[in-house]
């Protein structure tokens, strides 16, 4: 466990804030580059058809139009036909990686076919319009099920068939545990999350330089040293050609992480016409071209004893996987795997399908597939609680795995190979304190009158566990020039969590300085080498402990320096207020910037004895597994049953995530996941036509959780530290949306007990509400 710990644990303001404040972010579109050249892209009409040919000759001589450029004009440039870009997994048959502009096939509303380089963003848009193009329409498959049926049309023609990957979840004897089981409840559940909606959209900068030959890209990526191996590959330069930044990022949540086609097109292009190029995009390319989650099928079965205690659960997954592969099968067999949750499951098995559909691509949103695994086993668990007429707080305490079992290794089994195990955590504890803090015990006969007023309210409840940290490493760099200055540079990225105020704060932690005297350099591929970015609540784990860690390097090495220069013992020195002195006469001190002047080297002198060059560490810290944070959430709603509108009255989440750095930026994190968990419940829905076209493309018809809908969500933060890392830190940024759909759907169920309503599918739209009422009564 880390020690000096003034600050760990402390609420302090973000040093991210004051430009922020001030108007002074730094983000794709406010970047300084005035004789940039704007790309706008002719995107593919219709869901699926042959791209028989494309005819620019009248857009070229438009006004302000430098270049109109196909796939047959950058790929002369590029390594091969598609984005090498696919991850590693046993589950995939094949692998379908995107291409940066459309060759043949078109395989979704929104595919980039060409692009439009002009001198304006509205002369490019205007030039559009010329570019004469013939698409012979083919089926589009728009349902994952039906998609697997024998005799479907396929996704895409170069692929053998629709079912992309297939895999199992398999443990404990199923078929003996059914046999016994005095209990059985069957549901089938159809799921939709929709996108990110990150309130800036995604957007690429890009200039060459001709002195030396290289690519400076800046995009608003969560995961920029990724986009620099994928550009690397593709455009077969050596990784000295290549940098690639991430600046601020207003937003990212999962689709930022995903390499789209336009991030290769636009430095393909940028190399080909040697001129600095630029992209932002608008709403409508957000709704149609961003990636995000799409729909999942569940049919499950469990079986359970007279008491309540889960025997085995089995069914099957179907996953509507989009067009292509940009992201893996991680959505699906989060899913699959987080079933689980806190509770004790002695046989599973589930067959999980991926199918290759005519939609944009399926990769993470906050959350990553986990929201849609939880939703299951809740609603399982409030099937049962029902059918036993128990609490459904006593059906998850009686299913709970208990703190002394911990760690708790369970028999499934991670992508990598490695066993699914449960670091820390007192999931029972949790679960009471939430109740507590809900007023769960008086609820009743605050219910009984609220239905004697004629009103329907209801509370429910759900509880999570989250894998978090995900490896399998991150960089850091700790360094103090001559000046004093110090500056930690790391493979982390900025998305708006305050990663640059965690990583200061750890840093002014150790080495005892105001964390604003700190410059954080994250998200730029020049500043490390090595690195991995933004994804799976991952960087308070992984590049916390990183800095940490170089931080306790660099404390060490300037007291030993200073040890020498004032000729004292080591353990008579102490840090304070960017200086190293004697305890008890400060006197007698050395600032960091005397100290790394000392040791960075004098020409013809020697280095104080036994200390090596530079006040600076530099540190990968692999993270040994992942560590577990988990949390309980109660969420209090009205339900008006004549017209099937939802009202959340209040919300109460404890969530525990080991050692907390900063309980202000945690606070926010979970009341802001939540609110993406409200979204996926209530409102959000990216709905389609038969033939693939989307119907939601604004936010007129795309619903948004707003300010009042939103209601006062209270967090309540335990703290379980994981044995994993030295500062017994767990991520937290998605928890809060993973327990959410759950915990409102059992509300809106309990609101509507009379009227025997029973709530499967998401969003839960006013439609559907009504129509669940109707069919209860």
């Amino acid at each position: 466990m880390a020690e000096h710990s003034q600050l760990i644990g402390r609420r302090m303001v973000r040093v991210e804030d004051g430009p922020l404040l001030r108007g002074q972010g730094r983000f794709v579109d406010d970047l300084p580059m005035p004789d940039a050249l704007h790309v706008a892209f002719l995107r593919s009409p219709v869901a699926h058809g042959r791209l028989k040919s494309v005819d620019d000759s009248a857009t070229k001589t438009q006004p302000g139009v430098h270049a109109v450029l196909t796939f047959a004009d950058l790929r002369p440039l590029l390594t091969s036909d598609r984005i090498p870009q696919s991850l590693p997994s046993g589950a995939i048959r094949f692998h379908v990686d995107p291409q940066a502009l459309v060759k043949d096939e078109v395989t979704y509303v929104g595919e980039p076919i060409a692009m439009v380089v002009a001198q304006s963003r509205r002369l490019a848009e205007d030039a559009l319009t010329s570019v004469a193009f013939d698409i012979e329409p083919l089926p589009a498959v728009t349902d994952p099920v039906d998609g697997l049926e024998p005799g479907a049309p396929k996704a895409r023609l170069d692929c053998p068939d629709n079912l992309v990957a297939r895999q199992s979840i398999d443990y404990g004897d199923i078929d003996a545990a059914f046999a016994k089981a005095a209990h059985r409840v069957k549901d089938r559940f159809r799921l939709h999350k929709g996108g990110g909606h990150s309130i800036e959209t995604r957007g690429i900068a890009v200039r060459p330089d001709p002195i030396d030959d290289t690519l400076t890209i800046y995009a608003n990526t969560q995961m920029p040293h990724r986009a620099k191996q994928i550009l690397v590959a593709a455009l077969g330069v050596p990784e000295s050609r290549i940098r690639v930044v991430a600046p601020d990022s207003g937003g990212g949540f999962g689709p930022k992480a995903a390499f789209h086609p336009e991030e290769l097109a636009l430095p393909a292009a940028a190399m080909l016409l040697g001129k600095p190029l630029k992209w932002m995009e608008d709403r409508r390319e957000n709704f149609v071209a961003a990636v995000g989650e799409r729909d999942q099928d569940w049919d499950m079965d469990a079986a359970f004893d007279a008491d309540g205690r889960l025997l085995a659960l089995r069914g099957r997954l179907c996953h509507d996987h989009g067009s292509c592969t940009p992201y893996g099968v991680a959505m699906a067999y989060n899913a699959g795997t987080n079933v689980i949750g806190p509770y004790v499951l002695p046989a599973y098995r589930l067959d999980i399908n991926w199918c290759l559909t005519n939609f944009v691509p399926s990769a993470p949103t906050r959350g990553a597939g986990r929201p849609q695994g939880m939703f299951v086993m809740e609603r399982m668990l409030d099937a049962i609680a029902h059918k036993l007429d128990l609490p459904r707080d006593e059906i998850r305490r009686r299913n709970m795995i208990q703190p002394s079992q911990m760690p708790y290794p369970t028999p499934i089994k991670q992508r990598d190979g490695s066993t699914m195990t449960y670091d820390s955590g007192d999931y029972p504890e949790c679960q009471r304190r939430a109740l507590d803090a809900a007023g769960w015990a008086d609820f009743p006969a605050r219910q009984a009158a609220a239905r004697r007023e004629g009103r329907y309210i209801g509370l429910g409840l759900a509880n999570y566990v989250e894998a978090t940290g995900r490896g399998p490493f991150e960089s850091a760099t700790l360094r103090v020039g001559a000046s004093g200055k110090i500056v930690v540079t790391s493979g982390a990225s900025a998305q708006g969590q305050g990663t640059k105020s965690m990583l200061a704060q750890l840093v002014g932690d150790v080495l005892n300085v105001a964390p604003d005297s700190i410059t954080v350099v994250a998200g730029d591929t020049a500043g490390t080498a090595m690195g991995f970015g933004a994804f799976a609540s991952r960087q308070a784990v992984t590049a916390g402990n990183a800095v940490h860690r170089a931080a306790v390097e660099v404390r060490e090495k300037a007291l030993k320096a200073a040890a020498e220069m004032l000729e004292a013992s080591a353990d008579d020195l102490e840090l304070k207020d960017g200086a190293v002195q004697v305890k008890g006469v400060p006197q007698l001190r050395k600032t960091l910037a005397e100290i790394a002047h000392a040791i960075g080297g004098v020409p013809g002198f020697g280095l104080p004895n036994g200390i090596t060059p530079g006040l600076a560490s530099a540190v990968d810290f692999p993270a040994p597994a992942l560590t577990y944070c988990n949390g309980s959430h109660v969420c209090e709603a009205e339900v008006d049953p004549e017209t099937g509108a939802v009202a959340l009255r209040n919300y109460v989440v404890v969530h525990d995530s080991g050692r907390i750095i900063n309980p202000m930026i945690v606070d926010g994190q979970v009341i802001g996941a939540v609110a993406h968990g409200i979204g996926a419940t209530l409102y959000e829905w990216m709905r389609f036509d038969g033939e693939g076209q989307p119907q939601t493309v604004t936010y007129g018809d795309y619903l948004l959780p707003s300010t009042d809908t939103v209601p006062r969500i209270e967090v309540v933060h335990m703290e379980t530290p994981t044995p994993l890392n030295p500062l017994g830190v767990k991520g937290a940024a998605e928890s809060g949306t993973i327990s959410a759909p759950a915990a409102i759907i059992s509300a809106v169920e309990d609101a509507l007990r009379p009227f025997g309503v029973r709530i499967r599918d998401l969003p839960l739209t006013p439609e559907r509400l009504l129509k669940a009422i109707r069919d209860g009564r």
